[in-house]
């Protein structure tokens, strides 16, 4: 089978980097993610990769902490595990980018569009670190812009311990429904909470597709590059 895509945003949370552990970095998880990005590169995708920080530091659950300061030590988080898969991804043979959007020279490119673009275009492997590089805004946030100005063509929402969206917690309520598709509208409407509503608008005001799908399966991010109906398609049309 051929992909169905060419250049994509990859979307992992960090705390689908923590495996099992719950904090931190799972070596054998970020190992098994890499494998199948190297996979994907093999196809020739384009690969991009959006990463989260929650393994480290859930800045929205942290009171007492100035915002602004919460959300930058959040996305020291992302650098963290940036670092961590740019490294797991070369020891098996991937040439990989880390572009923050805070600029930490010595460790990582500063965030240039172009240049993101023709690492890409190279066959590189490009991770992008430190969200947007402001505060109140959600590596998801992150996503949609990076996928908006390096004209992915779809995010790949990697979820840990769900396989799509449902009208409400799986995990709670045996009875819980899942989407097989979905519009934009519908997420803001129902406030089914799978992205922020800023990246939500986002990703409907410059119609990038999503797929909503689970992490924990081996290959499904492969599965789904190549057509398979995985997790909940989320589009405008």
């Amino acid at each position: 089978m051929d992909p169905i895509f060419k250049r994509v945003v990859l979307k992992i949370s960090g705390e689908a980097l923590a495996g099992h552990k719950g904090a931190g970095i799972d070596v054998d998880t970020i190992n098994q993610i890499s494998k199948e990005v190297k996979e994907l590169h093999n196809l020739g995708v384009q690969v991009s990769i959006v990463v989260g920080g929650g393994n480290f530091w859930r800045g929205r659950s942290t009171n007492d902490m100035d915002r602004t300061t919460s959300d930058y030590i959040g996305m020291l988080g992302t650098v963290m595990n940036s670092l961590a898969l740019q490294d797991s991804l070369e020891n098996i043979g991937v040439d990989t980018r880390v572009q923050s959007a805070i600029e930490m020279r010595q460790i990582s490119e500063p965030y240039i569009r172009r240049k993101a673009v023709r690492h890409l275009e190279k066959g590189r492997v490009v991770i992008f670190a430190a969200g947007t590089g402001n505060p109140y805004f959600s590596t998801d946030t992150t996503a949609a812009l990076r996928a908006a100005e390096i004209e992915a063509e779809v995010i790949l929402l990697a979820k840990k311990g769900v396989d799509g969206v449902y009208d409400s917690d799986p995990k709670i309520n045996n009875n819980a429904k899942k989407f097989d598709t979905l519009k934009y509208i519908d997420i803001l409407n129902l406030g089914l909470g799978i992205m922020d509503s800023t990246a939500t608008s986002l990703c409907m005001d410059n119609k990038i597709p999503l797929i909503v799908f689970g992490i924990d399966e081996p290959n499904n991010i492969i599965n789904v590059v190549l057509g398979k109906k995985i997790g909940t398609h989320v589009k405008e049309d």
